[in-house]
Parts: structure tokens; C-alpha cells; sequence
């Protein structure tokens, strides 16, 4: 049976994107019948964390790489690991966001809509590109459902940015901002903190509550998102979601540019100039459904869900090859 050991951390400040990557990660191994274990901190991604327990897979705060047959490294913190991975006998799968997180491995996984050039470290095979993009199975099958399309009176609009309570203030000018298009609207706004929410004009609604387990419930009938340019963008992509994107940190700079390059998502630009444009972007897409049946089609049709599976059949070959 392959071992297979989860490496990544969650916080307030880290948000919970690397916890939702490991738990796609833990599902598709499990189903392959590997024992799995997450090692790391899961604060501020509870809910997502307790699928490692549905899973039988343990969460320690650390461990060993011995007795280990791989292991997957999501972590931006953590230096260079392959020569200490080999030597206990694992290879070394490493996921990057551009160059964040870039250290020499095995595997070496990009899932960027728009990977940027790789400098030559010795890594062996480099799985880059949105197709293999780690999501849950709950996202693959919400897209299932959001397949038949929501609707109704109201645009319902969902605005989740997945960090720590530190980003309420952005999330008071996003609120702003969409009663400012006068558009009439009912948000669901998932965050963590006080954000100060605008009194909204008539037809507007604002719903503010924690993220949670919930958030999948509410995309698939969501008609516009409102979201940052990290992990929860390749979600929503696979949802088929029309989304407005902010840049909330510069390790999300690269991901923004390509997604509205793509014609992925509307840009808003960044958290801390948030202006007069980005007013005009949420009226467009509230107005115009030929426009968000536009953003849904083309990121749907490049986010299938099924990148955590090419990940681990090129695992699987190149331990056979060994």
C-alpha cells in the first residue's frame, strides 16, 4: 500500500487555500486505497479540516518523512526538502504558486492559469497549468448541479475572500462598492471579523456570516462572486461561477493578471485602490447575463476538477520507474 504524507499549514494570516488543496489531495489518494496522513496546522480552516476525519485520515501537528512512500509539500514557508525526503525514502511532490513555495522535488506541481518560466534546479517532472488544479469532490459535484444554472428575481451575489479577519476592511469597500451600482442585488458575505457594512438602497440586500461548509450550498445557486485571485478562484472556475476578482496579496498578482487575460474572471483590481472601476465592473456584471454566461463557459471549460488524479497517476509512474 503507498504511504503518502500531506504537508501544509493554515492560519488567520496563511488563510485556509493550502488545507483545501491537501484535502483534495487526501480524497483521491484514500479512494485509491493509500494510507494518508495530514501533517500541519489547520487553524482557520476547521471546517475544512474535519474531511480529513470523514477520511480516517490522522492530522498531526508534524511528522517524520520515514516510513513514507511520498510526500506533498504546500507551503511557502518550509526551504528546500528533496535531499531530506529521498533520504528517508519518499519522493518529494511540491505544489508552487509561481515563485512561491518554489523549491527543487520529484513532482513539481504549478496548477497557474499561466505558469511563468521555470529556472533549471534539478527537479524532475513538472506538472504546470490549471489542469491540475487540486479541488474537492464537493466542488465537482456542486458543478454538477450548477450545470442546471441558477435564477431568479435578484442577482444573488456571494463575496468570500478566504483569509483571516484582517481583510474586513476590504470587504466593507467591496460592499460599498456594490451599492454603489444601484443594481438590485442579495449578497451572502462569508468573513471572518466585523466588516462595516453600507445601508443598501432599494432591491439590495447584505447577509453576513462566517465562512463555513455551507459555501458550496450558496455558489451553486450564485450568480456572481466576488472573490481573491487564490485558491478559491480555481473553485469557482470549476463552478462555472462569473466572478469578480480582487488582487489581495502580491502572491496573487501573477494569478490575477492571467485570469482576466483568459477572460476567467472581471478584474477589480488590488484591495488597496479599490476605486470608482471597480463600481463599474460589478454593474456590468450584475446587468448582463450575456457577460457572465461568457466568464462561466470559458473558465468552466478550463477547470475540470480532475488535476489532483494526473497528479497521482504521474506519481504512481514515476515510482514504478524507480
Amino acid at each position: 500500500m503507498t504511504r503518502l504524507l500531506l504537508r501544509a499549514d493554515a492560519s488567520p494570516s496563511i488563510g485556509a487555500g493550502h488545507v483545501s488543496r491537501m484535502v483534495a489531495y487526501a480524497e483521491r489518494a484514500v479512494a485509491r486505497g493509500w494510507e494518508v496522513v495530514f501533517a500541519g496546522r489547520v487553524d482557520n480552516a476547521e471546517w475544512l479540516a474535519a474531511r480529513f476525519g470523514e477520511l480516517s485520515v490522522p492530522v498531526v501537528p508534524s511528522a517524520l518523512f520515514e516510513g513514507f512512500d511520498a510526500v506533498v509539500v504546500d507551503h511557502y514557508g518550509l526551504g528546500e526538502l528533496r535531499e531530506e525526503v529521498n533520504a528517508a525514502g519518499a519522493l518529494l511532490v511540491s505544489i508552487e504558486d509561481d515563485v512561491f513555495g518554489r523549491r527543487a522535488a520529484d513532482l513539481v506541481v504549478d496548477c497557474a492559469f499561466e505558469p511563468m518560466p521555470r529556472p533549471e534546479d534539478g527537479s524532475g517532472e513538472l506538472l504546470r497549468g490549471a489542469r491540475y488544479a487540486p479541488l474537492r469532490e464537493a466542488v465537482v459535484q456542486a458543478r454538477e448541479k450548477r450545470s442546471q444554472g441558477p435564477g431568479g428575481d435578484r442577482p444573488r451575489v456571494t463575496v468570500v475572500l478566504g483569509g483571516g479577519a484582517e481583510w474586513a476592511e476590504t470587504v466593507s469597500a467591496l460592499l460599498r462598492a456594490l451599492r454603489d451600482t444601484r443594481e438590485p442585488f442579495e449578497a451572502d458575505v462569508l468573513v471572518r471579523g466585523e466588516p462595516t457594512v453600507p445601508e443598501p438602497l432599494s432591491g439590495q440586500e447584505f447577509r453576513i456570516a462566517p465562512p463555513g461548509p455551507g459555501l458550496l450550498d450558496l455558489l451553486v445557486e450564485t450568480d456572481v462572486a466576488i472573490s481573491a485571485a487564490g485558491v478559491t478562484l480555481l473553485e469557482l472556475c470549476c463552478l462555472g461561477v462569473p466572478t469578480a476578482v480582487v488582487r489581495l496579496v502580491e502572491n496573487q498578482d501573477a494569478g490575477y493578471r492571467a485570469a482576466l487575460d483568459l477572460g476567467l474572471a472581471a478584474g477589480l483590481g488590488s484591495a488597496d485602490a479599490l476605486d470608482g472601476r471597480a463600481v463599474e465592473t460589478l454593474r456590468g456584471l450584475l446587468s448582463d447575463p450575456a457577460t457572465r454566461n461568457g466568464l462561466s463557459g470559458t473558465s468552466m471549460a478550463l477547470v475540470d476538477g480532475r488535476g489532483v488524479d494526473r497528479v497521482l497517476d504521474r506519481l504512481e509512474k514515476t515510482r514504478m520507474a524507480e
